[in-house]
């Protein structure tokens, strides 16, 4: 249990806005999955992988390079309605991906995908914050097991939706996107009431760090180590969740929609650690529950391409559910390295994740044309040992008694 000193200095959690901010997350990251989800039609009606690649990559390094421009203006200056505008912005590109006739009108589609997602990401993560009192693991958790669970669905929307209705069934998601409007426009009114609150008490709301006090030069190492985490575990999830379809269907004779099923195994199990990472670190520690993400998969990661068919989804479900168990954990400990900045923070880590993975997309790609589909996984499954800085990150305090 929480003490009681420090539950009455951060509130009660407000668990009707946990969980309708979790499900908005849940809404929005379905949308950016119908992006992969819809590669098999585009290539259907003539695009090549690298106008495929391009699309991937447009959509990911808009939502990376602004998410951390939209959590520091935040952090200066919060903005209640940014919420459900970043959704508006994100119905205009669902409608343009359904209905776009040419390739430039899709790219453009995508844009407004991705400027929707940087909107709502670090927005997202404030209200999370705000709404945690003194659950603030379990309350990032919720937060980011809804976008774990959107991005898991990209397979099953693949399957049953884009593949039987063609490029128009994307137009069934902008009535997800209307929905997520009118949940993010009563979160907006209940966020601006709690800015109101703040304003007249003259308490600006801060986070409670359970980390030692830290030169800033010490802050600026363990962010680094941090984003190195956070680099490698991108970089490995980004391969299996676009490119290990590829070695299932060569090494092992599955089919394309057979194989989809192993990759939602993958990223279900992932959305289910991210849920239980929060919790575990708010008993256990920040440091320990990363410690564990990053341990585990490693031995579990060098054996994969090895492993017989029936193996491969045991494995699959244990690094799935431990690599993604640090996913809001790393969120939550960069928010208590500089708890001045609680927007930026939220904006550079989830940002960062986008990034690699635009960026691994294009890497990856690379190596499997040069050195093949086998050859790519094996150096891929190197990647977790980068984990291991996390030896060197601050240790902080247990929020238990």
């Amino acid at each position: 249990m929480p003490s009681s000193t420090t539950s009455n200095k951060l509130g009660n959690p407000v668990y009707p806005i946990m969980f309708a901010i979790g499900l908005c997350h849940l809404f929005n990251d379905s949308l950016q999955a119908v992006i992969p989800a819809m590669f098999p039609v585009l290539k259907e009606i003539g695009l090549t992988f690298t106008q495929l690649g391009l699309i991937s990559f447009v959509l990911n390094i808009v939502a990376s390079i602004l998410q951390p421009v939209v959590g520091f203006i935040s952090d200066k200056k919060p903005m209640p309605y940014a919420l459900p505008l970043g959704m508006i912005s994100s119905f205009i590109g669902m409608a343009g991906l359904a209905f776009a006739p040419e390739y430039w009108m899709i790219l453009v589609a995508v844009i407004f995908l991705g400027l929707g997602s940087a909107v709502f990401h670090p927005e997202g993560s404030r209200v999370s914050f705000m709404a945690a009192g003194s659950k603030r693991g379990l309350s990032q958790s919720i937060y980011q097991v809804g976008g774990n669970s959107g991005q898991a669905l990209a397979p099953l929307i693949s399957s049953f939706i884009l593949i039987p209705l063609g490029q128009k069934g994307a137009a069934l998601f902008l009535v997800v996107a209307a929905i997520g409007i009118f949940i993010l426009t009563k979160i907006s009114v209940w966020y601006k009431k709690q800015l109101e609150e703040e304003s007249m008490s003259n308490k600006k709301r801060k986070l409670f760090s359970s980390l030692p006090s830290l030169s800033r030069k010490q802050v600026g190492i363990a962010l680094t180590l941090l984003m190195l985490i956070i680099f490698a575990r991108s970089f490995y999830v980004t391969n299996m969740t676009n490119f290990y379809l590829f070695h299932l269907v060569e090494n092992y004779g599955l089919t394309a929609q057979k194989g989809q099923l192993f990759i939602f195994i993958f990223l279900a199990l992932g959305a289910v650690g991210t849920f239980f990472g929060g919790p575990w670190a708010d008993r256990l520690g920040r440091k320990n529950v990363i410690l564990l993400s990053v341990i585990v998969p490693i031995p579990l990661s060098l054996i994969l391409p090895y492993v017989p068919i029936w193996a491969v989804v045991l494995l699959l479900i244990l690094i799935g559910f431990f690599i993604m168990l640090s996913f809001s954990v790393t969120v939550v400990y960069a928010q208590e390295l500089v708890p001045s900045k609680i927007g930026t923070m939220a904006g550079l880590t989830v940002g960062l994740a986008f990034g690699m993975g635009a960026l691994g997309a294009v890497v990856i790609g690379i190596l499997m044309d040069h050195v093949g589909i086998y050859t790519t996984m094996i150096i891929i499954s190197l990647l977790p040992i980068i984990g291991l800085v996390a030896l060197a990150l601050p240790t902080d305090r247990k929020a238990t008694v």
